[in-house]
């Protein structure tokens, strides 16, 4: 998750379910006020971006949805509601979904162009962070606080699930004492005492994770059970890949970025020369571009990094490239550069 938007996040208490969450009541579907059609979409902040085969996809603040077909011309997509969108992600070209602030989850069928709520909770007062598919199927969405929800069925139903195996054996201890004494104390705990889950990869058979305070985790089982990687760094970590020659790369808080050649088990720290806090990764034919705050972008290769500054400094949130460009989401709508 990026920084930029990580910042807007504060501290709430809510009621633990680990029970399917259905589709969104038709009532509640009729009370949400849709995303306004701006003519100035184009610039607002945008947090995520993704090249799905037919469309390139954006997404950010308000329920504001953008798709194009050559990253020049962009259209704003029809979604039924105006929350804070975080994350895109597609399976392919046709199938993908969003999430957001107020445990949004949105799923489109026709590459982007108009969106239906998948799941809702205002009440919750979370928001998820990133979203991954293995298939059509099997997904998951994570977010603050620890929040996890999986779907086997494509998002028909979700099911919230609080991995305790992530927990610290003293916090496990405290919980087990807590939940003989006190259940509805214990219910309350469980919503605050995991690390903000920031992004999700599904590499295989594996799922990792990474988020706040040096947060990194592996599961090898689909995410039955997990495992806590050794602490390398204290600060958060906002998004980690497998690079093309199987490199782990993860990054985060003041221009830290670390990577492993062992699948997590040892770490050497990447010299970034920037103390800007790095957003998103994109993985390249030969390394990564990393995004960070103050417009400064990162070219990994080969274990060194190169920096470009932007003029106007503004966070860049994503980026991906097409035709030979960087197209970037930023707190600025979207930019654009010629690839050097």
């Amino acid at each position: 998750m990026k920084f930029f938007i990580y910042s807007l996040l504060f501290t709430c208490i809510l009621l633990f379910t680990n029970k399917p969450q259905a589709a969104v009541e038709p009532k509640a579907l009729e009370s949400l006020t849709p995303a306004v059609m701006a003519s100035k979409a184009q610039k607002a902040l945008l947090t995520d971006i993704t090249d799905n085969g037919q469309y390139i996809v954006a997404v950010g603040k308000r329920g504001i949805i953008l798709h194009s077909n050559d990253a020049i011309e962009w259209k704003q997509s029809s979604v039924p509601l105006q929350v804070l969108l975080t994350s895109v992600f597609f399976i392919d070209q046709n199938i993908g979904w969003a999430v957001g602030h107020d445990a949004t989850i949105l799923h489109t069928l026709d590459g982007g162009v108009k969106w239906s709520v998948q799941n809702y909770q205002p009440e919750l007062d979370k928001p998820f962070l990133d979203i991954q598919f293995k298939d059509k199927l099997n997904g998951f969405a994570i977010g603050a606080y620890g929040l996890f929800y999986r779907t086997s069925d494509g998002g028909i139903n979700w099911k919230n699930e609080f991995l305790s195996s992530l927990l610290f054996s003293e916090d496990a201890d405290y919980l087990a004492e807590l939940k003989a004494e006190d259940p509805e104390g214990y219910v309350i705990e469980t919503q605050s005492i995991l690390p903000h889950f920031n992004q999700i990869l599904i590499s295989k058979n594996k799922l990792i994770m990474a988020g706040e305070q040096g947060f990194l985790a592996m599961s090898e089982d689909g995410g039955k059970h997990w495992n806590r990687l050794d602490e390398i760094y204290t600060g958060s970590f906002f998004d980690i890949k497998i690079l093309k020659n199987g490199t782990w790369i993860t990054a985060g808080l003041r221009g830290n970025a670390f990577t492993s050649t062992d699948s997590g088990k040892n770490w050497k720290k990447v010299q970034t020369h920037s103390q800007a806090t790095i957003n998103q990764i994109l993985v390249t034919d030969d390394g990564a571009v990393l995004s960070s705050n103050n417009g400064i972008l990162l070219t990994y290769k080969a274990g060194s990094v190169t920096k470009l500054e932007l003029s106007d400094g503004k966070a860049i949130l994503a980026t991906l490239i097409k035709d030979q460009k960087l197209i970037f989401a930023s707190e600025v709508g979207i930019k654009s550069q010629e690839l050097k």
